[in-house]
């Protein structure tokens, strides 16, 4: 093994990035635009085959929505390294020694390996999906979508396969898009699902809509099913997938049961987690206790505004805010994230569904009593063509009206109205206060009351009755 020394006497600094994603190389491309290679040398390591794209858009390259896979890359490897950042595809980093201030890594292809020494360290590790301890969980067939390595091998396995049965496992966001991408693809889709209703994020009762939604589009939805094994056949190829009380023909299943942090090197290496598996970091996204070490993105926690208490939420929103914030301190500036309210929008077909904020079970387990809202509007004036239905739940806290949480279902336009609440929410307003917004206005955009005004004044006077 050898060890690559830093620049001792030209006086310029190493930045060493794990991840090669949008934290990571967010964080190393407002570095290098601080600072030139003549004061900072970047070396970036991934462990995949791209770098800066959509995992977001994954699900709508799998479902035919989005043509070409490359149109999910904002920027090449080819176009990094022209910024004068070296980075090192198909190499993944296996340990951190924080004592000695370097990082050991592996050529996945040639399993050559190496030391490299940094001044300063960025993780940006990402997250994995959740493979369930079972019999059949490793199966040909059988998918997490996380990378765009993932959707590539799905794909793939697509191509190849003659049957036209496909089980997706879990009904988070990721489960329910997939579950549409497959049925665009043809496939006869089952969901099972452990929970009582579809999209965890939402409360139980709006999660009911979606429920109904993807039955509308020939999904068959099983709630309240726990997965116990996937059955194989002779050649080794996944073929079913079995409940404590069924059995769904399967030639492909996607795992959609949710990610979890990929913080092993982190911990091996004795840096902090908390208590949901993320790097704890400060509000610069420096790691605890670590002057010279950064995390960000999908393997870190970060403050809820809301609850006041640590949450990991995988967003790529967030990883790239993370990826600014570090860049702009690695680099010789200053920035801070604040942390989050939780917004977060997605689609089953036509039907668009929206949270900001905290669920029911949120708000207990925060210790806040709270009172609940639900109202049924229209996207647009109702006399105007093309007004559909919309429903709008909100949280409001008991006493002081301050708002908690917002969640949407409907068709076109319900879903970027949660962009009103999640602002009320970073403000921190009542839902008194909300009720007197000045929003924008005509038949072909809104009621004259925006459905979101209309459940803050129903949650106003609640509040104010109490």
């Amino acid at each position: 093994m050898s060890e690559s020394a830093r620049q001792g006497n030209s006086g310029r600094e190493r930045l060493v990035v794990i991840g090669g994603d949008a934290a990571g190389m967010s964080a190393a491309s407002q570095a290098r635009r601080l600072k030139g290679p003549d004061e900072l040398e970047i070396v970036a390591f991934e462990r995949g085959h791209f770098t800066s794209y959509s995992a977001c858009g994954i699900p709508y390259w799998v479902g035919g929505d989005v043509t070409e896979r490359d149109a999910l890359i904002a920027r090449t490897p080819e176009e990094h390294r022209a910024r004068g950042i070296d980075l090192r595809l198909r190499t993944e980093v296996t340990e951190i020694d924080v004592a000695r201030q370097r990082v050991h890594a592996r050529d996945v292809d040639s399993g050559a390996e190496s030391w490299t020494s940094y001044d300063k360290l960025v993780l940006a590790t990402g997250a994995r999906p959740i493979r369930p301890d079972m019999p059949g969980a490793d199966a040909e067939g059988v998918h997490g979508v996380q990378t765009l390595d993932d959707g590539q091998e799905l794909l793939d396995t697509l191509t190849r396969t003659r049957g036209r049965h496909a089980v997706v496992v879990g009904a988070g966001y990721i489960g329910v898009e997939m579950a549409e991408a497959l049925i665009n693809r043809g496939y006869l889709v089952t969901v099972v699902n452990r929970g009582s209703e579809p999209m965890s994020t939402l409360d139980p009762d709006m999660g009911r809509l979606v429920h109904e939604a993807m039955e509308g589009l020939g999904i068959t939805m099983v709630n309240d099913a726990e997965v116990t094994k996937l059955l194989t056949d002779d050649d080794g190829r996944v073929r079913a997938v079995v409940t404590q009380d069924a059995e769904y023909p399967a030639d492909v299943v996607v795992l959609g049961i949710g990610v979890r942090p990929e913080t092993g090197l982190a911990e091996a290496a004795g840096l902090p987690l908390g208590a949901h598996g993320g790097l704890l970091t400060d509000l610069a996204m420096r790691v605890r206790g670590h002057a010279n070490i950064w995390a960000g993105g999908d393997c870190v926690e970060v403050l809820d505004l809301v609850s006041g208490q640590e949450r990991h939420i995988a967003l790529g929103t967030h990883a790239n805010k993370h990826g600014q914030v570090i860049g702009t301190n690695v680099g010789g500036g200053y920035a801070t994230f604040p942390g989050v309210v939780g917004t977060a929008v997605s689609k089953v077909c036509d039907l668009e569904i929206a949270r900001t904020g905290l669920r029911e079970k949120d708000a207990r387990r925060a210790g806040l009593q709270y009172e609940t809202v639900t109202i049924e509007s229209t996207s647009r004036a109702g006399y105007y063509p093309g007004a559909s239905p919309m429903t709008v739940k909100m949280l409001a806290e008991r006493r002081t009206g301050r708002l908690l949480g917002v969640q949407i279902v409907g068709r076109e336009g319900a879903g970027k109205r949660v962009d009103i609440a999640a602002v009320a929410l970073t403000a921190g307003m009542t839902v008194e206060q909300m009720t007197a917004l000045d929003l924008g206005y005509a038949p072909p955009f809104s009621p004259v009351w925006d459905p979101v005004l209309v459940a803050a004044r129903k949650a106003a006077a609640k509040v104010r009755n109490l």
